[in-house]
């Protein structure tokens, strides 16, 4: 009987219970992304509170993103014992509660601790919401995913940009205790959202199976490799030109709402690059737009770091929508490599990789930076998205149309 009532449930709650699923897999998003880069509008006030070295400043931020990598599989694997809204509404209070905690810290010591926590919250997000955003959605996934992909664009522009307003207006410890707050009220939105949601089997089922047992995700692990190479490069690129943007503008002669100004134009950049790379890895083939996106993008770093703070800011969108722009093309390229019922297991692969290079590449460039200086640092970052192309030029070559259907 209730076999019967699952199968004969109307269009109407189906589609509301859809938008549901993808409302809160958007919320979500925007908050987790929100959340983890107001890492960025912190580091100058970190570094001044407990006088630290662009190293360390590095380590700190690696507590949050390392975290964020490692727990990536695990999250998932989790996922598939315990219903994935329940540890969707975890997750975002645990990043709520780490951020409240980083608050209150008083050594850098404590802060590593408790980014460390948002960092476990966070983990859970990706593969989670997008997993959830894929089964409600079905063969009518890409749009929906596109959205949920473009909220967490719009959090990385939204919270650092309110947050460093707030850091003119009120203390450090007031305007993190807001963040902190928005992330506690995000679970309970999640919460009420998908509390009368659909079955536990909609949500981890697909033909009967677990989503994401087994393990040979690949239908072309060598082109698989391929992409995963040069997202690993890409997002070192990224967050290595991140983790100097603050300093940058700083040693050009802008103020921290400046910075906090210049962070959003990146992330704005950054939601629009990812519609309209997508439009060109359509138009173009996805070899052809990375090519353009990663040149592009080692010629704009040049630019905002050699030019005046008024032309370097006015470049920042534009550098935005190609560092963003990318690594959006190569996410959208997994699916023609990897089995499509087990795009979970190959999804959290790819996510591992490159949120553990944003979180060890900054380390490296920041000891370069040290010892070196800025400019020699940021200007290896440009040299690094040069280096990106590389593999998926060079497989491309051996293996046309390997990547989009359309470039055989």
């Amino acid at each position: 009987m209730t076999d019967s009532t699952n199968a004969q449930e109307s269009p109407l709650d189906n589609s509301v219970s859809r938008k549901k699923t993808l409302f809160a897999a958007c919320a979500a998003h925007a908050i987790h992304d929100g959340l983890s880069d107001l890492v960025y509008v912190f580091l100058p006030i970190w570094q001044e509170m407990f006088a630290l070295s662009y190293v360390w400043l590095s380590v700190l931020r690696s507590c949050y993103s390392l975290t964020l990598a490692a727990l990536q599989i695990p999250a998932s694997l989790l996922a598939t014992r315990i219903k994935p809204q329940t540890l969707l509404v975890i997750a975002t209070l645990v990043t709520g509660i780490g951020w409240l905690i980083a608050g209150l810290a008083g050594s850098a010591m404590g802060l590593g601790a408790a980014l460390v926590i948002s960092g476990i919250g966070a983990s859970f997000q990706h593969p989670i919401a997008s997993a959830m955003v894929t089964r409600a959605f079905g063969q009518d996934r890409k749009r929906p995913l596109g959205l949920y992909n473009f909220s967490g664009d719009l959090g990385k522009a939204l919270l650092p940009a309110s947050a460093a307003l707030l850091l003119t207006y009120t203390s450090y410890r007031s305007s993190i205790t807001l963040c902190a707050a928005i992330g506690l009220f995000a679970a309970l939105l999640i919460w009420s959202l998908l509390r009368k949601g659909r079955a536990r089997a909609d949500d981890q089922l697909i033909d009967g199976k677990f989503a994401m047992k087994g393990t040979d995700a690949h239908i072309n692990p060598r082109a698989f490799n391929t992409l995963l190479t040069t997202a690993v490069l890409d997002s070192a690129v990224r967050m290595g030109f991140l983790t100097f943007l603050p300093f940058i503008i700083k040693a050009n002669g802008g103020s921290l709402a400046q910075t906090g100004f210049a962070l959003t134009l990146v992330f704005l950049g950054g939601a629009v690059g990812k519609f309209v790379c997508g439009w060109m890895a359509n138009s173009l083939g996805t070899v052809r737009t990375v090519v353009v996106t990663e040149l592009a993008t080692a010629l704009l770093i040049g630019v905002v770091l050699f030019s005046p703070l008024s032309i370097g800011l006015l470049a920042l969108p534009l550098l935005g929508a190609v560092l963003n722009g990318t690594s959006s093309v190569l996410y959208g390229s997994v699916p023609d490599v990897v089995n499509s019922q087990k795009l979970e297991k190959a999804f959290s692969v790819f996510y591992t990789g490159t949120i553990g290079s944003g979180a060890l590449a900054p380390i490296l460039y920041s000891f370069i930076g040290d010892n070196l200086g800025l400019t020699t640092a940021t200007t290896l970052v440009a040299v690094t998205a040069v280096i990106a192309l590389i593999p998926v030029v060079l497989y491309s070559l051996v293996s046309p149309g390997a990547f989009h259907p359309t470039e055989a």
